[in-house]
């Protein structure tokens, strides 16, 4: 039961992207075509979850035995820097059409603070390895959810008469602030 509430909340009331706002550079600016999204939002989830063990193991067996916790964030960095550079080499070899959409927002996977931020809740909220890797794998899922319905809802608006002044990023932003309403319903009414 504990890991339903985990994946629930991660992905639907906690909603990285919609509840806690973090992420958003590539939440707009990768959002133009569903295709692309589901990419980014793969390359996201394989870097949230290994990036959530790794520095899991790193904080619990080497930062806290040697009492250098203070170096956590940059430690952190540099996992999911490493992290980053692995899928950029796997997508250029595997799919270099998907690492072409993505263009420069692959790399800013390094400094999207979404990632950052799973790896140093999972360790403010004293999760086990488990707990950690499930939340962040629901985080990530929460962020793609999150990615692709605003890529569906963009595509769609690319084929309507939206008035020359709201198109591009000015109906984006309106439509992610609607699209956040909408999720900050899944936390009830307190």
């Amino acid at each position: 039961m504990e890991y339903i509430l985990i994946i629930i909340s991660a992905i639907l009331v906690n909603n990285v992207v919609l509840a806690q706002f973090l992420g958003v550079c590539p939440f707009l600016g990768v959002s133009n075509k569903v295709s692309t999204s589901l990419g980014m939002a793969g390359a996201v989830t394989f870097v949230i979850v290994l990036a959530t063990m790794v520095t899991f193991l790193l904080y619990q067996y080497i930062l806290v035995p040697l009492n250098i916790t203070y170096l956590q964030t940059i430690s952190f960095i540099l996992v999911i820097a490493s992290l980053v550079q692995m899928v950029e080499i796997i997508l250029k070899k595997i799919s270099p059409s998907l690492y072409q959409a993505l263009g420069i927002f692959l790399p800013l996977i390094t400094t999207n603070c979404a990632v950052l931020g799973v790896a140093i809740l999972v360790i403010q909220k004293d999760f086990t390895l488990l707990q950690g890797v499930v939340y962040g794998a629901s985080i990530s899922i929460g962020f793609g959810l999150a990615l692709v319905i605003l890529a569906g809802i963009r595509e769609h608006l690319d084929k309507l008469n939206v008035p020359k002044g709201m198109r591009g990023v000015p109906i984006a932003l309106v439509t992610a602030g609607i699209l956040a309403l909408a999720f900050m319903g899944f936390t009830g009414i307190v």
